[in-house]
């Protein structure tokens, strides 16, 4: 999430990162003017209160029509206050909302454009030429289907499109691959975790995924529960609210959860196989 401050000070810097993202500049300026409100509603608030409080010092003491005369500015400052704090919450719930959609800075050497716009900074080898060895390769899913280690048609008969079983050796595999990378981050100093798969509001809100990444993300009503994405997220909100000791730091986790994910702005992109689905587990660090 981008620091207001940032915002205020170097307003161009974050238009270009827009504009480099190819998403709305103008969410920039919708920004800084609601920040401006939320701002100036709560000094107008700020300072309504405290003449509040005041003038209920000044009635304490007054009498006959100097006490009428204050009781009737009292209750026209009540109605003030809480039109003030009304338009104060208003306004920080517009910043708030608009914040969520703005996206990270882009870095200056990042190339503008889509994924067709990538730019091949250094290669390894060369590729083979398959044709020429009279050979045809076969895709994961392919592979997978013979040796019997993934079945998607199965997947799609008991949970719908983008599920898939992993059986036999696909299974073992992914069982190896999980405790591979467990044990080789445990080996570099992060402490393993097992993560909530299920997360409040406030932790989903607080990692970014109900701005731009909200279309994607699961969302249990009845509980007002989020799936995760990733367990990126309860290993973020782990500290959510707490101050840490300097001398703690870094703290260096490595977290393992199932991740669910609409995938709903992928439509047509690499459909095939198990590349872009609803349910994979991962590896977080």
């Amino acid at each position: 999430m981008i620091d207001l401050r940032l915002l205020r000070e170097d307003p161009d810097r974050v238009r270009a990162s827009q504009r480099a993202r190819g998403e709305d500049v103008a969410l920039v300026d919708s920004l800084l003017s609601a920040d401006e409100r939320r701002r100036s509603s709560g000094v107008r608030f700020d300072e309504l209160r405290a003449e509040q409080k005041g003038l209920g010092k000044l009635i304490g003491k007054a009498t006959g029509d100097e006490k009428a005369e204050l009781l009737k500015r009292a209750s026209q400052l009540a109605a003030d206050v809480k039109a003030a704090d009304a338009e104060r919450d208003k306004a920080d719930a517009e910043t708030q909302e608009l914040l969520q959609r703005l996206g990270n800075l882009v870095h200056p050497d990042v190339p503008v454009g889509g994924e067709e716009d990538f730019v091949t900074l250094e290669t390894h080898g060369t590729h083979r030429d398959f044709a020429a060895e009279g050979f045809a390769p076969r895709d994961h899913l392919e592979l997978g289907q013979l040796l019997g280690a993934i079945d998607v048609e199965r997947g799609a008969k008991v949970s719908g499109s983008r599920f898939y079983f992993l059986t036999g050796v696909g299974a073992l595999l992914e069982l190896a691959l999980v405790n591979a990378a467990i044990a080789q981050a445990t080996a570099a100093g992060f402490t393993p975790m097992l993560t909530p798969a299920l997360v409040r509001p406030q932790s989903m809100a607080g990692t970014g995924f109900l701005g731009q990444a909200a279309q994607d993300v699961y969302h249990l009503d009845k509980d007002d529960l989020y799936l995760v994405g990733t367990s990126e997220v309860p290993l973020a909100a782990y500290h959510m609210d707490e101050i840490i000791d300097a001398e703690r730091l870094p703290l260096r986790y490595a977290g393992f959860s199932p991740c669910f994910r609409r995938e709903a702005g992928s439509h047509g992109k690499d459909t095939r196989g198990i590349f872009r689905v609803h349910q994979f587990d991962k590896v977080e660090m």
